[in-house]
């Protein structure tokens, strides 16, 4: 067997797409939805994610500004620049980019943003909206896999999911989000006794723990969808997922790649989260 391929590039092209024409029809009521970043010190990794987001913005007309703090700013600092951004008309996206230097209690700097512009998905409001099955603004990684696999035609209802990981970004969201869609999740994490035995369970597995290549080949059902939201890099400067993808590839019908799958699909995501705060936006002026 060999799996077809979940391209998260192709698939994000198509909700960008979707999204100029969300844009377009904001535009002709006076509104150009606003994302604003908040970057904070030198790490390279972050500066070319917010990089990659302000790309993403300008191609499907987004207005986007970067907000840029030195690595010794205080706490005071960037929760007075949160708070006018929270105030601000034009813009209806906010997102700090992590992670955050040691001065600065991520907690609370995310819980400063507004629920209503967290197009993240952190705020507490937001999280617990999905316990009771709703989703406001969504985390974007986790609305990315579900996007790609209702892309692909996955059914999830009545289907054993597992999610390896139990991150707040990532792993408890997309629980629940599956949870939501009717399918049976399981959460395991890289300290789960006999990790094989549940994931060789999985219709569905999607790995999120940030351990290059944990799950291979023998740990996955024949015919699988395997989604991996781990990006590692090597100490050859290679780039891989927390999934053997060549062994896994042999088991699985659907898989996607690292790079090139679901970190596509979280930008994607960002900007259509951006879009759907505008919208909101103006039903709440409208009323």
């Amino acid at each position: 067997m060999a799996a077809t391929l979940l391209d998260g590039a192709a698939i994000a092209q198509q909700v960008y797409s979707r999204v100029k024409q969300r844009v377009h029809n904001l535009r002709n009521q006076g509104v150009q939805p606003g994302l604003a970043a908040v970057l904070i010190g030198d790490n390279p990794a972050s500066k070319v994610y917010v990089k990659n987001k302000a790309r993403a913005c300008s191609e499907v007309g987004l207005h986007s500004e970067v907000h840029r703090f030195a690595e010794n700013c205080t706490e005071a600092e960037v929760l007075a620049l949160l708070a006018r951004l929270n105030r601000d008309p034009r813009i209806h996206g906010i997102l700090v980019q992590l992670p955050l230097p040691p001065q600065l209690d991520p907690e609370r700097v995310l819980q400063s943003i507004s629920a209503v512009k967290d197009v993240d998905g952190f705020n507490w409001l937001n999280l617990g909206a999905m316990v009771a099955g709703h989703t406001l603004l969504a985390p974007c990684t986790p609305l990315g896999v579900v996007t790609m696999l209702d892309h692909a035609r996955v059914t999830l209802e009545g289907a054993n999911a597992v999610v390896v990981g139990r991150s707040v970004i990532v792993g408890k969201p997309l629980a629940l989000m599956l949870i939501a869609r009717g399918a049976t999740v399981s959460v395991c994490n890289s300290k789960t006794y006999d990790l094989r035995r549940h994931t060789t369970s999985a219709d569905i597995l999607v790995a999120a723990v940030g351990k290059p290549r944990l799950i291979d080949g023998t740990m996955i059902k024949p015919g699988a969808v395997v989604v991996d939201v781990g990006i590692n890099r090597l100490a050859d400067g290679k780039l891989v997922g927390d999934v053997d993808f060549a062994s896994a590839a042999s088991v699985a019908s659907l898989i996607t790649p690292v790079p090139g799958g679901v970190g596509r699909m979280t930008v994607a995501m960002l900007i259509s989260n951006t879009v759907t705060a505008a919208e909101r936006s103006t039903e709440t002026v409208s009323a």
